[in-house]
């Protein structure tokens, strides 16, 4: 099946297999392998992607119904002339350790934040509590989103 949608700012056309999920067309048909494949039942959130501003699961998600719809990896979080905001947070407070969930984690937290950008943090907790890390303990992590809140607020003030 011939599928067209957006990614990171660019159109797409790829031919799948029905079953494809979004993560594997992702990784294997268009070479975007910031994505990771965890559990692949959606329960980890290493999959995670932001499809039309909501995290999706991308292994729990089929390629085909991305057909029309805008998709942001973790690929499209970064500026041309460097971090982001967050990603600039998750470096400075060390939010990373192996790195297998950091992906998951910063699509998850940009969605939250796009739309939240005064989330507290037991906002922040329970958001990414969909997101396995075995690493941090997530202390680093939700003090990265903390301290990347104002640039979100900054941003959607510019907007409003």
């Amino acid at each position: 099946m011939s599928v067209r949608f957006e990614v990171n700012g660019k159109s797409v056309s790829v031919d799948v297999s029905p079953r494809t999920t979004l993560a594997d067309c992702l990784r294997h048909e268009l070479h975007l392998t910031g994505t990771h494949v965890g559990c692949e039942h959606g329960v980890c959130g290493a999959c995670t992607v932001i499809v039309n501003g909501d995290a999706v699961r991308s292994c729990l998600m089929l390629a085909v119904q991305a057909n029309g719809a805008k998709v942001t990896t973790v690929e499209g979080l970064s500026p041309e002339e460097g971090l982001s905001p967050l990603q600039t947070a998750f470096k400075t407070h060390h939010a990373l350790q192996c790195g297998f969930c950091t992906p998951g984690m910063l699509t998850t937290i940009h969605a939250l934040l796009s739309e939240e950008p005064n989330a507290d943090e037991d906002r922040i907790r329970d958001v990414i509590s969909g997101n396995l890390c075995r690493c941090t303990g997530y202390i680093t992590i939700v003090e990265a989103a903390m301290d990347a809140r104002a640039s979100y607020q900054q941003s959607r003030g510019d907007k409003e």
